[in-house]
């Protein structure tokens, strides 16, 4: 543990002599007065109002009656000793860190406690009747050390809250690691580890996979406020969203984050499935930047799993293609784009013909005569309900390939 250096509470030129007596005196009174220091931070502050037989309450004991002892020995023989004082705060306030309670606490107790103090042993200097100028030395030297315990309590909360912030980042990145890693992942691990990175498991959860892009650290942190799980270093940079489809919290921070970044969110699975869902979207991803899917703005691969089903095995899929498509190796590039276009455009619009007119924005009598000639292609193979259904993958890809904006 690396305490900060502390000044302590030296004895400072022309500092008044202190009376023999007060010490002692003030000795004798220190249990009743630690319990009614005790006692008045409790009353006033909230967050200590708990049995005084657990941890806490041994915690919040000892440090009113260490602080109180100094400061008595500080009387009896002034010297610079607040090494002792500081190391117990310091203790205290990383408490305070390490349990997730806000430091506001504890430098409340310090204050209504140091008061408390001192009111009680100023009644008892003014008892004995001391002069004006020892009294106030007595109150600067309780306020002094009032002080700088609150700092060594603020610098121990300091040290903590980053130790702590530091290593959840890391138990949070195990725990997306092994949530992501190929093969079964047990459901107990990832409770195990989830409780140890402070991260309520979910029922459900999507992976997003984001583009390349100069490293944004800050970007991960609204998405890690509304429960994501953040990996930007990863390639592709990855997050892991609990309760996709319900989190309105997350959609703020997600696009908040992304800033129009590109990004392919994958479907929604369970929480023991999150690596099938990162293989979709990494895959979407990638078919994003070669202008399969649009280039820009967020995908979601729920609404492209033909596309991505598609393109899930591609050897397979060009041997498909070339295979059913051969015919329209026969003809010229530019016949047989138009060729292609309105057989997709037929077999979708189960052969209605003024339908395919519609949609190819062309006359009727253009679509026979294009039909016309695909038969000559293709004869009886257009009228097989399984040769009908190849060409739909075969043509479809094909479209597909085209980049779009």
């Amino acid at each position: 543990m690396a305490v900060p250096a502390q000044h302590g509470v030296p004895d400072r030129p022309g500092m008044p002599p202190m009376p023999p007596e007060l010490a002692e005196l003030l000795r004798a009174q220190l249990a009743a007065v630690a319990d009614q220091v005790e006692e008045e931070v409790r009353r006033q502050v909230p967050e200590y109002a708990r049995p005084a037989d657990g941890a806490y309450g041994r915690n919040l004991r000892a440090g009113v009656v260490q602080a109180l002892t100094l400061f008595v020995d500080h009387i009896a023989e002034p010297r610079d000793d607040g090494g002792a004082l500081a190391a117990t705060y310091y203790e205290l306030g990383r408490g305070e860190a390490l349990e997730g309670r806000s430091l506001d606490a504890l430098q409340s107790a310090l204050r209504v406690g140091g008061l408390h103090a001192w009111r009680l042993m100023g009644q008892t200097a003014e008892e004995l009747g001391l002069d004006s100028t020892v009294v106030a030395a007595l109150g600067e030297l309780a306020f002094r050390t009032v002080h700088e315990v609150a700092q060594a309590a603020a610098a121990g909360y300091a040290e903590a809250q980053l130790r702590s912030s530091d290593e959840l980042e890391r138990r949070r990145r195990r725990l997306l690691d092994l949530l992501l890693e190929d093969g079964p992942v047990a459901l107990e691990a990832v409770q195990d580890l989830a409780h140890s990175a402070r991260w309520p498991v979910p029922r459900t959860v999507a992976v997003v996979a984001l583009a390349a892009a100069p490293d944004r650290r800050e970007e991960d942190r609204p998405l890690a406020a509304a429960g994501a799980l953040v990996d930007i270093q990863s390639r592709p940079p990855r997050m892991l969203v609990p309760d996709p489809d319900g989190s309105g919290r997350f959609g703020r921070a997600f696009t908040l984050a992304l800033r129009g970044r590109p990004a392919a969110i994958g479907p929604t699975v369970a929480v023991t499935d999150a690596a099938q869902s990162l293989r979709i979207a990494t895959r979407a991803l990638g078919l994003m930047g070669r202008g399969v899917l649009p280039r820009q703005g967020v995908v979601r691969c729920a609404d492209h799993l033909s596309t991505l089903l598609l393109y899930g095995d591609e050897p397979l899929l060009e041997r498909l293609q070339e295979r059913v498509l051969a015919p329209l190796d026969t003809v010229s590039a530019g016949q047989r784009d138009r060729l292609a276009e309105t057989l997709l455009a037929w077999l979708l619009s189960g052969s209605n013909v003024p339908d395919v007119a519609v949609r190819l924005h062309i006359h009727p009598q253009t679509v026979r005569y294009r039909l016309r000639q695909l038969e000559k292609l293709f004869g009886d193979a257009l009228h097989d309900p399984e040769t009908r259904l190849d060409l739909i993958l075969a043509l479809r890809a094909e479209s597909l390939s085209t980049p779009q904006n």
